[in-house]
């Protein structure tokens, strides 16, 4: 729903924009960057799972589950690679259920606010960890 959900929030860029932009930004940083998402929380997790052996790092924008799922910090935690969490709008400026985040208690950090370049930052970041 990308670039069609609340625009006024969210912006305008479609999940394709998104993803270009971080394979640019790979590129440029000699990442190779595996986008994915999903709706299914499951799949979230079992994807985190895999990253354990298959990645040097995650990004992560857990949208709405951010707020209320255990069990993807569980899997972070399991997982041991450094997260960053990203975020499109600044949470801290939304709604007060927005402000708790259990993909902080396993993030290296936490980007928002900057819209799909928060991608950008986060893969820069990931990229000086990594």
């Amino acid at each position: 729903m990308l670039g069609l959900r609340q625009p006024e929030i969210y912006g305008r860029a479609t999940l394709a924009d998104v993803e270009k932009l971080c394979a640019r930004a790979g590129d440029r940083l000699g990442l190779t960057v595996d986008f994915r998402q999903s709706n299914l929380e499951g799949e979230l997790v079992t994807w985190i799972q895999q990253a354990r052996t298959k990645a040097a790092g995650i990004v992560l924008n857990a949208g709405a589950y951010t707020h209320t799922s255990v069990a993807l910090l569980d899997a972070l935690n399991a997982a041991e690679k450094p997260c960053v969490e990203v975020h499109l709008s600044n949470i801290h400026r939304r709604e007060s259920f927005r402000h708790h985040s259990y993909i902080s208690l396993a993030a290296v950090g936490m980007i928002c606010g900057f819209g799909p370049k928060g991608y950008v930052l986060a893969l820069e970041a990931l990229a000086d960890i990594v």
